[in-house]
């Protein structure tokens, strides 16, 4: 469709519709979602504003990571006589299940 245009042409003609597009620079970029987070290092980040709407495009280096809650972080350290970073330890790499970080803890 727009095969053969240079991105000035391209930039001016998003202008017309009402499209602005912008960098914006930042070095990390965190999605909280229910249970875990998503971490984005080294972002690449475009915001796009039409019809005062605004909606973002990112791409980097994607790690998510478990949210670990006190309450079952007390509970493994409870049941296991573990101690608080070798309960964190294990419920991270259980993504937070917390029957996998106990059997995990005890050997099982």
């Amino acid at each position: 469709m727009f095969q053969g245009m240079n991105p000035r042409q391209m930039q001016r003609m998003m202008e017309q519709m009402g499209v602005k597009t912008q960098e914006i620079k930042a070095e990390r970029v965190i999605i909280e979602k229910e249970g875990s987070q998503i971490i984005i290092t080294d972002p690449q980040i475009i915001e796009t504003s039409m019809k005062g709407q605004r909606s973002f495009n990112i791409s980097g280096n994607i790690e998510e990571k478990a949210l670990i809650k006190e309450d079952d972080l007390k509970l493994v350290m409870e049941k296991t006589g573990a101690s608080r970073e070798k309960a964190e330890q294990a419920l991270a790499e259980f993504n937070g299940d917390i029957a996998g970080a106990i059997m995990k803890i005890q050997g099982a």
